[in-house]
This record gives C-alpha cells, structure tokens and sequence, in this order.
C-alpha cells in the first residue's frame, strides 16, 4: 500500500492520536468519508451530464478517409499517438492492404 509497512502505518497512526486526539478521530473519519461520498456523486452527475450533451458515438459523422479514430470512443487520433487521450485505450497501428 503506496510502499509503507506496517511501521510506517503505525507511527502515522500515532501522529494522527496525537494531533488530533481518541475522541475527535470517529467525527473525523466521519466527515471524510461524507466528504468522499460528496465527491463520488459529483463526479457521477458530471459524467450524466457529459453522458446527455454529447451525442452516442454511433451517432458521430464518420472520419475522413486516412483518419485514425479510437476504436471504443471515435474520437480523432494524432498520426504519432499510441493511446488515445479521452479514454486510454491503446491504439493499434493499421496495415493497409497489400503491405
């Protein structure tokens, strides 16, 4: 876990007790995991959102010919790119026919 030991953990964990002390620990824990839970649904209404904006990629003109497009998300690929920058995917080089 992020390279620590169970050493490491401990003598954090003994910082934390004494910085913050044993009763405000639980409202601590409490307000960071609200506060996760928070930004897990904002980033989900983000992508609904996104989702609603922008158009089914079945829906999406199709590329001009000698255009590389990702495979799972068609968005327009550089000629020297090997990932694709919206979704990750790696990005296969094509042969043409005859090569």
């Amino acid at each position: 876990m992020f390279g620590l030991g169970s050493q490491e953990l401990l003598v954090i964990l003994v910082i934390v007790l004494v910085l913050f002390g044993a009763n405000r620990l639980p409202q601590l824990a409490r307000s960071l995991g609200s506060s996760l839970k928070e930004f897990k649904k904002g980033i989900d209404e983000g992508q609904a959102k996104e989702a609603s904006v922008r158009p089914p990629s079945a829906e999406r003109e199709a590329p001009p010919p000698g255009e590389r497009t990702c495979r799972q998300c068609k968005n327009a690929l550089a000629p020297d790119w090997a990932h694709c920058p919206r979704c990750g995917t790696a990005v296969t080089q094509e042969i043409g026919p005859g090569t």
